[in-house]
């Protein structure tokens, strides 16, 4: 492989990314990763330069670069042309009665998912971010942090693994070189992992750890109500010891679920496979006869507040793919109504 191929391979370039590129455009464009996304441009980085760039133009809320996006770049100019096609995307509806997609970041390998041993520790909000990574078939680990601040972490430990067949759980202090050993499976060079947790729990710290250096600020959480401060504004991609990339990402207050179906059920796949064998394919798992799911929870194999979380997130992904659908649609329509116009102003030009 030749010194540029190396560099590209090194920021996660693969076949996949390659597969969608010709020989001529590669005579007079180069590929880019998307470390970071301003407003008024995107910080890139190359096989032969790093930099900023304009924005890309768009269409529509998931045809934006996001960090960790591969562009193609014209090689003279040095403006972004396209957006290639993503090996994974984290995406959630926008907080509020905003029917927006809000991109999280593209081309994750690994998904590490910082919670806190204290009341931060939120079965509820563990089973998201699984969803997250498992529609977007992305490797998940949870990393429980402040271990010293409860006298058995354990059961936060057995907690996490319940939630998933094979899940790893690691428990440590984010401040330790030594946890840098144990992630470094996913680490390492062409490997990118994202941090995603709310505030406070520790995520600028394990940065700071990862990659060797100290450029992320970190905060304390505050004493009366175990939330943490905000010290991360926005995502950024941070090359790692071990030689692979990490994209750290703001505290969420809110994650609300869409076009994450297949997540959710993979997440609840004990609850499927029970469902599988009620008597009436229509069984809401109620007082129906013969519900499987009744009799694995009367006998202990599963548990009424995981069905009812089960419930709340498939009718609020249910709701906001139905919003977003909406949205895309009125998004098509207007588009079609604009090339429509110019079309028309062309033909009398024309004439």
């Amino acid at each position: 492989m030749t010194d540029n191929s190396n560099r590209l391979a090194a920021l996660g370039w693969s076949n996949h990314f390659a597969a969608q590129l010709d020989a001529d455009e590669l005579q007079t464009h180069v590929p880019a990763r998307v470390l970071a996304v301003h407003r008024n441009g995107l910080d890139v980085a190359g096989a032969d330069f790093e930099g900023r760039v304009a924005p890309l133009p768009s269409d529509g809320d998931e045809d934006r670069a996001t960090v960790g996006d591969f562009v193609l770049i014209e090689r003279e100019m040095r403006r972004p042309r396209r957006l290639l096609s993503r090996k994974s995307l984290f995406k959630r509806k926008a907080a509020g009665a905003d029917r927006r997609v809000q991109l999280i970041a593209a081309n994750v390998d690994t998904l590490l998912i910082v919670t806190s041993c204290n009341r931060d520790f939120n079965v509820a909000r563990l089973e998201r971010y699984l969803a997250l990574a498992r529609e977007a078939e992305v490797t998940p680990l949870v990393v429980l942090t402040k271990a010293d601040l409860v006298d058995d972490p354990s059961v936060y430990i057995t907690a996490a693994a319940r939630l998933m067949p094979g899940l790893f759980v690691a428990c440590l202090d984010a401040r330790d070189p030594e946890a840098a050993a144990r992630f470094a499976p996913w680490c390492g060079p062409g490997q990118t992992v994202a941090l995603v947790g709310s505030s406070g729990v520790g995520k600028s710290t394990l940065v700071n750890t990862l990659t060797g250096e100290g450029r992320q600020a970190v905060a304390g959480i505050r004493e009366d109500d175990a939330h943490g401060r905000h010290t991360t504004t926005g995502r950024s991609m941070h090359r790692l010891a071990a030689g692979g990339f990490m994209i750290d990402t703001p505290g969420m207050r809110e994650l609300q679920l869409a076009d994450v179906e297949a997540g959710i059920e993979d997440v609840f796949a004990d609850i499927s496979d029970a469902a599988a064998a009620c008597r009436f394919t229509d069984c809401r798992h109620e007082n129906e006869p013969g519900c499987a799911v009744r009799a694995a929870i009367e006998a202990g194999a599963l548990g009424e507040d995981r069905l009812r979380r089960f419930r709340k997130l498939v009718a609020e992904e249910a709701r906001n793919s139905a919003s977003l659908r909406e949205r895309r649609a009125r998004e098509r329509g207007f588009g079609r109504m604009v090339k429509s116009i110019v079309k028309a102003k062309d033909t009398r030009w024309d004439r």
